[in-house]
C-alpha cells in the first residue's frame, strides 16, 4: 500500500526532500556562507497558526525551481537563484520557549503561519497612550466597522494593487504596514518574502529585496545601492546594470523604521528642491537614509515599488512621504486567539482550559490580539493547568501577575545559573527602564557594558540575541522578547532598588509610561510580588508603600471631572493592578461622584471599573452618561452595578438587550439603585416587560428616567402595570416617545398619591 498526500507517495516527498538539502548545501558552497549570515529570526515570531498551503505544494513548486535552472550570468539565472535563497532563508519560523531546555523550537513556515487581519486606510491617527493598550481598543473599532464594511480587510497579494492605492502615480506603489510591538509585522514580511520567492504572489516583480532597519543601523558610511544589495546578495554581481533598466519589476521592503537611527525627512521642503542629498543614481554614493528616502519619494529607480512597516509611534514620519497604500495589521480575531492557544499546547484540554481562563477575563482577552501577548499568555499560563502544585484558583486575573509568573517560571528554569539574581535583575531592569524613558528596544554591547552586564545563560532567558548584518563583519544586539517584558522589567527594578527612580516626575503625554506605571502599581500588590520574592528576597517596605501612596495621589487628584480622558482611564487600571481593597475604598468609596461623563469606556475598562466597584461598600453616584457603552460593556458592569445608589447611563447605545442585563442588577436583594437614568439609550416596545419584571421585584428604585427612547401606545398597558405594582416610585420621565395618547399614564398620578408622572 502506497502512502500518499495530495497524489504524492511519501517515498516521492522523501526524494524530493533529499533534492532540496542538497541544492540548500550547494548555495551555502556556492556563497561561502555569505548570503545565510542574515537570517536571523525575528522576536516576533512567536506565534503559531494554521496554513491551507499544504507540504506536497509547496514541494511541487520548489521542485519546478531546481528543474528550470539557467546560467547564473543572465538576469534570468540571478532571479532564479535570488528566489533559491530567499525561500532557504524564509522556509523556517523560530519559536522562543523559556520552559525547557531548548531555548528555541523550529516549525516549517507554512505549517504555523495564519493569516493575521490586515486592513486599510491606517492612517491618521495620533498616539496618545500606549500602543498595545490603545491597539486593543482599536482592533474592536475596527472590527465593528468591517462588520459593518466600512473597513476593507486586505490580503498580502492585494498590497500592490492599483485599486487600493489613495495617489494616482505610474512611478511605483508605496505601501506602509503599521503594527503595534509584536503583532507580526516582521513575520508577514517573511511570508511575502517566502510567497514571492515561491512564485505564489506578485508574478509583476522581478525582483524582492528586503532589509531590515535594525541591519541598516551598523552602515556608518556612505554607500550606494548597487553596494547594499551587493553586501546582502553577493550574487548580483555585474547584472545590477540590468536590473536597474526595469524599475517597475522591483520590489523594496524597509522592516522595522521605528527601530533606524537615522532621520529620514520627508518635509515638504526637501522633497521641492534638489538637495545635495537627494539620490537620484543607484551608483551615487550617499547615506543610507537618503537612499530609503529617494526610493520611497520616486527619485531612485522611478517606477519600483516599496513597502515599509513600522510601529504606530513613528507614523508622523511618514505624514508627508509619497505614500500610496496605508494599511494596519490588527491582529488576531478571536477565532485565531482560540486557534493560537490550540496549536500552542500539545495537551489539548490544558489548551481549552487556559482559553476559558482568558476569554473569561476582559482583561488579558481584549490584549490576546497580538500574537506575542499570547505567547506570553501560554508560557505564563500553562503550568497551572499541567503542575500538580499549582493551584489553580491563584491563575493571575491581572497584568501584573501574569508578568510576574513569566518572570517566576525564567528564574525557576534558570535561577541556579547565576550566584545573584537579583544583582542582575536589578542592573538590567535599569537598562530597561532608560529604553523605555527613550523610546529605545535594541541594545547593544555598549549597553550592557555601562549596566555591568555580561551575556550570560541566565541573561538570555530575558534578551535576545539577534546577527546584525554589516558590510564587513557581524554584530550582536539584544532585545526583550517583547515591549512589555521590557516595562515589567524596568518596573521590577524599582522595587529592587534602594535608591529607586522617583516616579512622580514622569511624563504620561505619550503613553510610553502606560504600561511602566501599571506594572509599578501592581507590583505593590502581594500577590503579584509574593512569587518572585521567592528568588529576588523581599521588597522593601518603604518602596511598596511609596508605589501605594503614588496610585492613592494620583487616583484622588484624577477622579474630579477636570481630569483628561486618558488620564481618568490610566487611573482606573492602577488602581485595579494593586487589587487593594482598603486603597480602593478610601479612594473611591469615598467620593461623593465618580464621574466619567463623555469618556468613551470599552468592555475591558467596564470591567475594570466593575471590579473596583466590587471592593466598595456603596458608590453614592456613578455618571456614565455619553460613554459609548454598548450591551457587552453593560454586561461587565452588571456584577456590580447594583452596589451605586444613582446609576446615570443616559446617551448610552444599550438597546433592548441592555435592559435584560440591568434586570440582573436591579433584582439582586441588596440592590441600593434608587435612581436610574436611561435617557435615550435605545429602548423599544419589546423590553417593556423585562423592564415591568426586573423592576417588580426591586425594594429600593424611586427614580427611573425612560425619556426620549422609542416606546409606543403598545408599552402603555404594561407601563401602567409598572407603575401600579412599583409602589417605591416616586417620579418616572416618559416625555419624547412616540406615545399616541399620554393622558392614560398621566391619569394614573392620581391613583398614587405622590407619584409624578412625566409625559
Amino acid at each position: 500500500m502506497v502512502c500518499t498526500v495530495y497524489g504524492m507517495s511519501c517515498q516521492r516527498m522523501q526524494e524530493r526532500w533529499v533534492q532540496i538539502t542538497t541544492l540548500k548545501r550547494h548555495l551555502d558552497k556556492h556563497m561561502d556562507g555569505k548570503g545565510l549570515q542574515g537570517y536571523r529570526p525575528n522576536a516576533e515570531h512567536y506565534y503559531l497558526g494554521r496554513c491551507n498551503i499544504t507540504m506536497a505544494e509547496d514541494l511541487n513548486r520548489r521542485e519546478n525551481l531546481i528543474s528550470s535552472r539557467v546560467e547564473m550570468d543572465t538576469v534570468q539565472g540571478v532571479q532564479q537563484k535570488h528566489k533559491e535563497l530567499l525561500w532557504v532563508q524564509t522556509e523556517k519560523l523560530k519559536v522562543n520557549t523559556i520552559l525547557i531546555k531548548e531555548k528555541v523550537k523550529i516549525f516549517q513556515l507554512v505549517d504555523q503561519y495564519t493569516e493575521l487581519t490586515l486592513i486599510s486606510n491606517g492612517r491618521g491617527r495620533t498616539v496618545v497612550e500606549h500602543e498595545l493598550l490603545a491597539r486593543g481598543r482599536h482592533y474592536e473599532e475596527c472590527r465593528e466597522k468591517h462588520l459593518q464594511r466600512k473597513v476593507e480587510k486586505l490580503q498580502t497579494e492585494q498590497l500592490f494593487q492599483s485599486s487600493f492605492s489613495q495617489r494616482n502615480s505610474t512611478s511605483g506603489i508605496m505601501v506602509v504596514m503599521i503594527g503595534a510591538s509584536g503583532v507580526g509585522k516582521t513575520t508577514m514580511v517573511q511570508k511575502i518574502v517566502y510567497d514571492w520567492a515561491m512564485e505564489k504572489i506578485y508574478p509583476q516583480f522581478q525582483f524582492v529585496f528586503s532589509f531590515n532597519f535594525r541591519d541598516l543601523n551598523t552602515i556608518n558610511e556612505r554607500i550606494n545601492l548597487r553596494k547594499l544589495i551587493q553586501s546582502q546578495y553577493p550574487y548580483f554581481g555585474d547584472v545590477l546594470g540590468e536590473v536597474w533598466k526595469n524599475p517597475e519589476g522591483l520590489l523594496f521592503i524597509f522592516d522595522g523604521l521605528d527601530e533606524f537611527k537615522g532621520k529620514i525627512d520627508f518635509s515638504d521642503s526637501r522633497g521641492n528642491t534638489e538637495s545635495p542629498f537627494m539620490c537620484t543614481d543607484p551608483e551615487c554614493w550617499c547615506d543610507v537614509s537618503d537612499i530609503v528616502y529617494s526610493l520611497i519619494q520616486h527619485k531612485l529607480l522611478p517606477g519600483c515599488s516599496v513597502l515599509v512597516t513600522t510601529r504606530p509611534t513613528e507614523l508622523h514620519l511618514l505624514e508627508k512621504a509619497e505614500i500610496s497604500v496605508w494599511t494596519e495589521i490588527l491582529g488576531f480575531s478571536g477565532e485565531e486567539r482560540k486557534e493560537y492557544f490550540n496549536k500552542f499546547f500539545d495537551d489539548q484540554k490544558v489548551a481549552a482550559a487556559v482559553f476559558k481562563h482568558v476569554e473569561e477575563n476582559e482583561i488579558l482577552y481584549t490584549m490576546c490580539y497580538n500574537p506575542s501577548f499570547c505567547w506570553i499568555l501560554g508560557l505564563s499560563l500553562g503550568p497551572f493547568f499541567t503542575e500538580k502544585g499549582r493551584k489553580q484558583q491563584q491563575v493571575p486575573k491581572t497584568i501584573t501577575q501574569l508578568y510576574s509568573y513569566y518572570i517566576y517560571n525564567i528564574l525557576e528554569h534558570h535561577g541556579r545559573e547565576i550566584e545573584d539574581p537579583r544583582d542582575v535583575l536589578l542592573k538590567l531592569g535599569e537598562m530597561a527602564f532608560t529604553g523605555v524613558s527613550e523610546k529605545k528596544i535594541v541594545f547593544r554591547n555598549g549597553d550592557l557594558i555601562q549596566y555591568n552586564l555580561q551575556p550570560s545563560q541566565f541573561l538570555s532567558g530575558f534578551l535576545m540575541e539577534h546577527l546584525e548584518r554589516d558590510v564587513s563583519v557581524q554584530s550582536v544586539v539584544y532585545t526583550f522578547p517583547h515591549l512589555t517584558i521590557q516595562e515589567f522589567v524596568a518596573a521590577l527594578a524599582h522595587f529592587l532598588s534602594a535608591d529607586p527612580e522617583d516616579i512622580q516626575s514622569l511624563s504620561e503625554e505619550d503613553g510610553r509610561f502606560d504600561i511602566f506605571l501599571r506594572f509599578l502599581a501592581g507590583l505593590s500588590s502581594p500577590r503579584a510580588a509574593k512569587p518572585l520574592q521567592r528568588f529576588l528576597g523581599q521588597f522593601p517596605h518603604p518602596t511598596t508603600c511609596r508605589a501605594i501612596e503614588w496610585v492613592q495621589q494620583k487616583v484622588k487628584s484624577q477622579i474630579e471631572d477636570t481630569a483628561s480622558p486618558n488620564d481618568k482611564k490610566n487611573m482606573l487600571h492602577y488602581l485595579f493592578e494593586t487589587q487593594n481593597k482598603a486603597l480602593t475604598q478610601i479612594v473611591l468609596g469615598s467620593a461623593e461622584i465618580l464621574t466619567f461623563r463623555g469618556l468613551v469606556l470599552k468592555p475591558v475598562d467596564c470591567a475594570v471599573l466593575s471590579h473596583l466597584i466590587g471592593l466598595c461598600d456603596l458608590i453614592q453616584e456613578l455618571d456614565l452618561q455619553f460613554c459609548s457603552i454598548e450591551c457587552a460593556g453593560l454586561q461587565q458592569l452588571i456584577p456590580t452595578l447594583h452596589k451605586c445608589q444613582v446609576v446615570r447611563l443616559r446617551g448610552n447605545k444599550l438597546g433592548d438587550s441592555g435592559v435584560k442585563q440591568l434586570a440582573l442588577a436591579l433584582g439582586k436583594p441588596d440592590c441600593k439603585i434608587q435612581k436610574i437614568d436611561l435617557w435615550d439609550v435605545g429602548l423599544t416596545d419589546s423590553c417593556a416587560k423585562d423592564l415591568l419584571s426586573a423592576i417588580s421585584v426591586n425594594q429600593s428604585l424611586m427614580y427611573l428616567n425612560l425619556g426620549s427612547n422609542s416606546f409606543t401606545c403598545q408599552s402603555v398597558p404594561t407601563l401602567c402595570q409598572l407603575i401600579r405594582k412599583c409602589r417605591n416610585l416616586k417620579q418616572i420621565w416618559l416625555v419624547e416617545n412616540s406615545f399616541a395618547s399620554p393622558g392614560q399614564l398621566k391619569s394614573l398620578q392620581d391613583m398614587r398619591p405622590g407619584l409624578k408622572i412625566t409625559v
